[in-house]
This record gives C-alpha cells, structure tokens and sequence, in this order.
C-alpha cells in the first residue's frame, strides 16, 4: 500500500516537476575600462537581462586605468630620481593588480564585454580563451567592446571583425543585392562611425533562432552606425546589417550589425549597436541582446521578441524608469 501511495504521489507530482523552470543562465558582465561610459551602460544591460527572469547576471569590475603624477616642472636630478622611483612603484603595482584580475569565468555560462581598456593579464586571457574554444562558455561582444584586445589574435578570432585600422583585417559588407563583399586588409578605410542618429536593421538570416520572428526591417534609435569592420573573418554569419548612407556621410554600404562565430566549440554573439544608455533603451537592442545572449550560452534561444519591438516605420525605445 506504501508502495502504491508513493507512485500515486509520484504520477501526480510529475507535471509540476516537469513544468518547473529552468535553471537561470549565469551571465557575467565584465567593464572597468572603456572609452565610453561604462558606469551607465553596464546597469542597464543587467537589467535588460535580469528583468527576462532567464539570467542571473554578476559583475567583474577591472582595476582603473594607470594614472601618473604630473612630472615636477623644473626639476633637480634628487626630484627626477624620485620621480622615476613613484612612476616605477605605480607601474608595478598596476601590473600586479591586473594579473590578479581574474574573474572565475568557469563559474558562468556566459561572458558579456562591456570592456575596452588595457589588456587583461595573462591568466584571464588563457583563461578565456580556453573556456570558449572548448565549449564551456559563451561570449556576447557590444559595441566598443570589440575596440579591445587588437593585438590579441584570439580575441581577434573570437569577435570576427572589430574596430581598427585599415591594416587590422579584411573588411566585410553586403551590396546593394545583399552579396557579401570582403575588401582585402589595407584596402579601403578604416573602421568609423560615419553617420549617427537613428537607422534601420535589415534582418539578412530569418531563420537564425536569434533573428526568428523579427520584422524583414526595424528601425533603431539614435545609435553610431559602425562601418568598415576589420578582422579575419572567421566562422563569420551575418544576421543583420544596416545601410550607411552616403548622403548623410555614410559608406553607401549595407554594413554588418548583428552576426555570430564560432570559435572551436564555443557560440560568440555580436553587436556594434549600444554606443551610449540611449541607445541600448531600444527594444530592438534588449531583443537582440536578451536573445543573442541566451543563444551564446545555451546554442537555443526561447526568449520572445518584447511585446514593443520596433518595426520599420517607428523606433521603440524603453522609457526611462
């Protein structure tokens, strides 16, 4: 009879069990360094996040850029010595406090770059580079996160193309029948912003689970257009691009806004978009973001389009809380 009341309660146990949630994606957002403003972006791209109830996100915050004393006007050989002796105590110290920066990566299930400053000590970036080539994380790059690291060539593997110079890698972009171009390294321009303001995302892969279901075309919000990404282009897919018009400054190119790589067996997701807190309050970006983000970490993406995503005609930003 015992044995019969506990499979009963089993049977009636089993859709709640089944129904339950799963377990939230672990996401780790690391800044401290960027060229833009960090101390704003990174709060909301955690509560882009967080408020989908599909991730828990942490913070790894790096040490701050080295800052020198001014070196004394006028100075004697006692006060150049002492000089010399401060800038070389700071700089060791600074070199130590980065090659303690390492975060626990394996902890998470993905890593998003909010980051764009010096480069991290040599653990993290083993540390990295391992995790995602084997698989055990995923990767979301924003915005000036692919400035970083251009010396790097694994990181420079891992994001696909980024800003840098003309020198810096083949550059790629869709023409005007939405064929793929690649422009050798040291041909052509740079990396840029040509034009900013608001611009249409022209979704170019409908059935990627991160793209699924979006309108053919959506308008951003005020956002800088980059162009003339660079790098080597490896195990690159485009998913998206918007057009850099020539009569507002532009490249008269469809460039890459939205594409993945793979990087061994580890998921990266891309996005130029999110230059400043204005442009990631979009519903159009925290979309994208919340699904590029759940695809780099689990290869599937189950999160819905928000209820107020943009189409072609009007942008839909997030209003200010």
């Amino acid at each position: 009879m015992r044995i019969l009341s506990a499979l009963l309660l089993l049977v009636a146990i089993q859709p709640a069990i089944l129904a339950a949630d799963p377990a939230p994606i672990k996401v780790l957002i690391i800044d401290g360094q960027n060229n833009h403003n960090w101390q704003q972006t990174t709060p909301i791209l955690k509560k882009i996040l967080e408020d989908t109830k599909h991730f828990t996100v942490e913070v790894a915050t790096s040490p701050p850029r080295l800052s020198l004393p001014v070196k004394p006007k006028n100075a004697d050989d006692a006060d150049e010595k002492k000089y010399k002796e401060t800038v070389a105590e700071l700089e060791k110290a600074h070199k130590a406090a980065f090659e303690k920066f390492r975060p626990e990566l394996a902890k998470y299930d993905v890593i998003v770059s909010n980051y764009n400053g010096e480069p991290w000590g040599k653990e993290l970036n083993a540390d990295f580079d391992k995790l995602l080539g084997e698989g055990k994380i995923g990767f979301v790059v924003v915005h000036a996160a692919n400035n970083a690291f251009g010396g790097w060539k694994e990181y420079n593997q891992m994001i696909g193309m980024g800003w840098r110079g003309n020198s810096g890698g083949d550059r790629l972009y869709l023409d005007a029948e939405g064929k793929e171009v690649k422009v050798p390294s040291g041909k052509g321009d740079g990396s840029g912003h040509r034009y900013v303001g608001p611009f249409t995302i022209t979704i170019r892969d409908s059935e990627h689970p991160i793209t699924k279901g979006m309108p053919k075309e959506w308008l951003h919000v005020r956002d800088e257009l980059y162009d003339n990404m660079r790098g080597p282009i490896e195990n690159v897919k485009v998913l998206a691009t918007a057009y850099s018009d020539k009569e507002k400054k532009g490249t008269g190119a469809h460039e890459p806004m939205i594409w993945t790589v793979s990087y061994g067996k580890g998921r990266v997701f891309h996005t130029p978009m999110g230059h400043d807190a204005n442009a990631m309050r979009c519903w159009g970006f925290a979309g994208t973001l919340t699904r590029g983000t759940e695809w780099a970490a689990t290869g599937k993406v189950t999160i819905a389009l928000p209820e107020a995503f943009p189409n072609a005609e009007k942008t839909s930003p997030i209003p200010e809380k």
